[in-house]
């Protein structure tokens, strides 16, 4: 069980990595002026190839923590809550590529402040979801 655990924080501190950058190049793209078509195809050629790098590596993360979690079983409330947050964070990449897709379509109506601020939906879930599995409070 500690080569999946080993594999399974590799999957989650990969797919973090993914969630953190991602939304930063939507930053950018959202602050592209009109007339920079090439800065924009390329912001839109790295996000989409980030996107579909992330997407498998998210995926495995949550296979081997089900994995895991069958191995080991499910108890105790702070599980509950990291399995929530997780569900969340697997909205919130699904999210990223709706995004992508209208930036694809030119039709972003967002702004690059409102893309900073979701950039910073990730980092605070992971610092909750490492109390929780460090400490498991309750």
């Amino acid at each position: 069980m500690l080569v999946v655990k080993t594999l399974h924080i590799w999957m989650v501190v990969s797919w973090f990595a993914g969630l953190f950058y991602l939304p930063r190049i939507y930053v950018n793209l959202a602050m592209v002026p009109a007339d920079s078509v090439a800065e924009r195809e390329r912001l839109l050629l790295m996000s989409g190839k980030l996107y579909k790098f992330m997407t498998p590596l998210g995926i495995l993360a949550v296979a081997t923590g089900l994995w895991l979690w069958f191995a080991y079983g499910f108890s105790g409330a702070w599980l509950h809550a990291k399995t929530t947050l997780v569900a969340g964070l697997a909205v919130y990449h699904l999210y990223c590529g709706r995004l992508l897709g209208d930036f694809n379509r030119g039709r972003n109506t967002k702004s690059h402040v409102w893309y900073r601020f979701f950039n910073e939906i990730p980092v605070i879930v992971l610092l909750i979801v490492l109390f929780l599995v460090v400490l498991k409070p309750f």
